[in-house]
């Protein structure tokens, strides 16, 4: 059963440490050479990847006064148990608390999100993100990056809205009716809270991390950074309030470039389901795509 007051996260190998190297082994030669690869490096430790920051910044939270574990970090790799102990070995040089993985040897390591119980997957493989999304879990496909993680040692989170907190429904009316339209649908439906998106429950359980600590000195902070604008920013504010889910700044920017924004809120990682506003602000934070909804459907 779910502990919900645990905060889960599943990861893979690649977008833990940098394995662009022996990625390229590989694709270049193959399993085999992929493997020995491994083997002959195997003392080697990995330097940090694109989430490498975010997951100390999660791992953290468990250094608090009360003696509780708050969140926990999975390993899920495609790694065979023989090549991810590399991956163990550089776990433990960089000290990181993670204690429990999965090795699929060369298949998709999803399938043990559920018996994990974890609240987001995060992996440098579209593929996995995708098969994960489908399934119902929230799950992001890390982006090559710039690290811009705050150093504040707050953790802090920035979600797009439609197709990731919220369902696509809207977008879809905006894809294919247009602004105008998506203007006067949204107003007409100001009151009714929109459908929940994959990241729903992922930003329930932050939530339910944060009402430990008082606002003042909460370790995280979340941000929706949406290209929405007025008249259409009512429906978000009373669907947020419909939930019960505080979420801590909101930026409706009326469709202009994201990157700069993030950059300003200082994201630890930003979540947006459309490639172009995931590669403006991978120009400034750590970036995930999220497979999911009309703007991702394959022609």
């Amino acid at each position: 059963m779910k502990d919900k007051n645990k905060l889960i996260v599943a990861i893979s190998s690649r977008a833990l440490f940098n394995l662009e190297d022996s990625h390229e082994v590989f694709v270049q030669q193959g399993v085999q050479a992929y493997c020995q690869y491994q083997i002959e490096h195997e003392d080697e430790t990995l330097e940090p990847g694109v989430a490498f920051p975010l997951v100390k910044k999660l791992l953290a939270l468990n250094n608090g006064k009360a003696n509780v574990e708050k969140v926990e970090v999975i390993l899920l790799s495609k790694n065979s148990a023989d090549t991810g102990l590399r991956i163990f070995n550089s776990i433990e040089k960089h000290q990181l608390p993670i204690t429990s993985a999965a090795f699929a040897s060369g298949e998709s390591p999803y399938r043990y999100i559920d018996p994990f119980n974890a609240d987001l997957f995060l992996s440098a493989d579209p593929a996995d993100v995708r098969e994960a999304l489908q399934m119902g879990y929230a799950a992001a496909a890390i982006l090559p990056s710039a690290n811009r993680s705050n150093d504040d040692g707050q953790l802090r989170i920035a979600f797009d809205g439609d197709a990731v907190l919220f369902s696509d429904a809207a977008e879809r009316i905006y894809k294919e009716q247009g602004l105008a339209a998506f203007d006067e649908s949204e107003r007409a439906a100001a009151n009714e809270p929109l459908p929940g998106g994959p990241f729903k429950e992922f930003l329930s359980a932050l939530h339910r991390l944060q009402k430990a600590y008082a606002d003042s000195d909460s370790p995280i902070r979340t941000a929706l950074v949406t290209a929405r604008g007025a008249p259409a920013h009512e429906r978000v504010i009373r669907t947020l309030r419909a939930w019960d889910i505080r979420i801590d700044e909101a930026i409706f920017l009326g469709g202009k470039s994201k990157g700069e924004f993030l950059k300003a809120f200082g994201a630890d990682i930003f979540f947006d389901d459309q490639t172009g506003h995931c590669e403006s602000a991978a120009k400034h934070v750590p970036s995930a795509h999220v497979l999911h909804g009309i703007s991702n459907q394959k022609s």
